[in-house]
């Protein structure tokens, strides 16, 4: 609240010779203005809510005795995914990269849901070898379509030369630069 000193002085004299009278300061009281900034951080802090940190929830696999077999893996259940540019993926079902077909970034989902439903789930597995060429959007890209399409297994790996001279070739004959 603001407040005025009114002490001294009697009544007000007008005429020559008669002192005026001095100023008085005025003093404000800021101590409800900072109960009022208190209750107002308060009131935000509770009715915030606070934002849950997004992680992707990765299975592991189990330990076993002989690492070896850990991750052994059918290949006719074996899917290999490998983006590249352009907005391009290529890919080849089994161990053989010389199979290799292409599809776009948009179209591979259907791809992969067709090889799901030919292959046993416990035994499906989907390998991403993203190519030097490949941006970090379609390398993320790939990994979101896993969890879109319920892929269990999957894993991020990197290209082998062979199989990155397979890409180059397919690219070429396609006329990607």
């Amino acid at each position: 609240m603001a407040e005025m000193d009114t002490s001294g002085g009697g009544g007000h004299k007008k005429g020559p010779g008669v002192k005026k009278a001095k100023k008085l300061s005025t003093r404000v009281d800021l101590t409800p203005m900072v109960d009022l900034g208190f209750l107002l951080i308060t009131f935000f802090i509770f009715t915030t809510t606070m934002s849950q940190p997004t992680a992707m929830r990765l299975g592991l696999p189990k330990d076993t005795q002989k690492p070896e077999e850990q991750n052994k893996l059918k290949e006719s259940a074996a899917l290999t995914i490998m983006p590249s540019k352009q907005d391009k993926v290529y890919y080849y079902e089994g161990a053989d990269p010389s199979k290799l077909q292409t599809s776009d970034v948009k179209k591979i989902r259907e791809v992969i849901l067709d090889k799901k439903r030919r292959t046993d789930p416990k035994d499906f597995m989907v390998i991403i070898k993203p190519t030097q060429d490949a941006t970090y959007k379609n390398t993320v890209d790939m990994i979101d379509e896993m969890t879109i399409d319920e892929v269990k297994r999957y894993a991020l790996v990197d290209i082998t030369p062979a199989e990155y001279g397979f890409v180059q070739k397919t690219e070429v004959a396609n006329g990607i630069k």
